[in-house]
């Protein structure tokens, strides 16, 4: 019994050695794939950086170039192993594989040829600031499978690229410049058209509005209380927080503070209260509250109080 298990290690032994130059060489060549697909991404990096701006595009050409050569090597070392037929099999029974893995995978090889959809027709560009369904942040990243994306609140969001290319998505950079607007109150004793000319005047007067997009209001709405003006104006969008939210800001502050200084009234919401017909009438009183009570809070400690003046003119204060 011995001797047998003696001679099956041997016949073992003997077709390692017969087989170490061929593992040896399939080593190699995998070494050399692995570093070589390292390079090959730091190269074709390179070369589509200088011939392109677009680095979402190369970014993705390069993980895709990188992961063919990787394939293209094993098969290789299968071949050198002499495990040829065994690849033969593989991409023979390709057809079939592709349908069961189809099925299996469906999602991940839909996500793949949307992410190569979106590398060579995209709509938006590394930085972009887009929205996709109820998502909204700066485009990052194109992978293979998914597209990254950063919001403005510190969240990192992937998502499938399929769903990128299905639902609709709004791009508010990519044309270079975006509309925005917001509404002011006026009283009805107002001028309004001198109003709107003052604050077309002091919307003007932000380095960061584009006077070549000419900013221009109108009167929307007549209501309870004021007559609400909505302004609009253009801007850059190379940098969408500061270029809409930091911006229109600046922009209503700048208006509030000429409107008021103008003699402009920006008056509050009336609101007014019915009583059913038949309620009977109800008497309003209207009178000093009692000192200490709930309607008169006593006075706060840390205020500093005011002498009481007399008649005359004189401060009764201490000193």
């Amino acid at each position: 019994m011995f001797d047998d298990f003696s001679q099956v290690l041997h016949g073992y032994w003997e077709q390692f050695l017969y087989m170490l130059p061929r593992l040896l060489i399939a080593a190699l060549v995998m070494g050399v794939v692995w570093i070589g697909a390292s390079r090959l991404r730091t190269w074709l990096a390179a070369k589509l950086s200088a011939h392109s701006d677009d680095p979402l595009l190369t970014d993705f050409l390069t993980q895709v170039g990188r992961w063919v050569l990787v394939l293209t090597g094993l098969v290789l070392a299968l071949n050198i192993l002499g495990f040829s037929g065994v690849v033969g099999g593989i991409l023979g029974a390709a057809g079939l594989s592709a349908f069961v893995v189809g099925f299996a995978f469906k999602d991940i090889a839909e996500n793949f040829l949307a992410g190569i959809i979106l590398a060579f027709n995209r709509p938006f560009g590394v930085n972009d600031t887009v929205k996709i369904q109820d998502m909204f942040g700066q485009i990052t990243k194109l992978n293979l499978r998914t597209t990254e994306m950063g919001t403005f609140d510190g969240r990192d969001i992937s998502i499938p690229n399929a769903i990128v290319l299905k639902e609709p998505l709004i791009n508010y950079t990519r044309d270079g410049f975006i509309r925005q607007d917001f509404v002011v109150g006026v009283d009805y004793d107002d001028d309004v058209a001198a109003a709107i000319a003052l604050i077309l005047e002091q919307v003007r007067k932000e380095p960061e509005v584009l006077i070549e997009r000419e900013p221009f209001a109108v009167v929307d709405e007549l209501a309870a209380s004021t007559v609400n003006l909505k302004v609009f104006f253009w801007t850059n969008t190379e940098d969408y927080r500061r270029a809409t939210l930091e911006l229109r800001s600046r922009v209503m502050n700048r208006v509030k503070k000429a409107l008021m200084a103008g003699g402009y009234a920006l008056p509050p919401d009336i609101l007014e209260l019915r009583l059913p017909t038949k309620m009977p009438a109800v008497p309003i009183q209207v009178a000093m509250a009692e000192p200490g009570t709930l309607a008169d809070p006593p006075e706060d400690p840390k205020r500093p109080t005011k002498p009481a003046v007399n008649p005359s003119g004189t401060s009764l204060g201490p000193g």
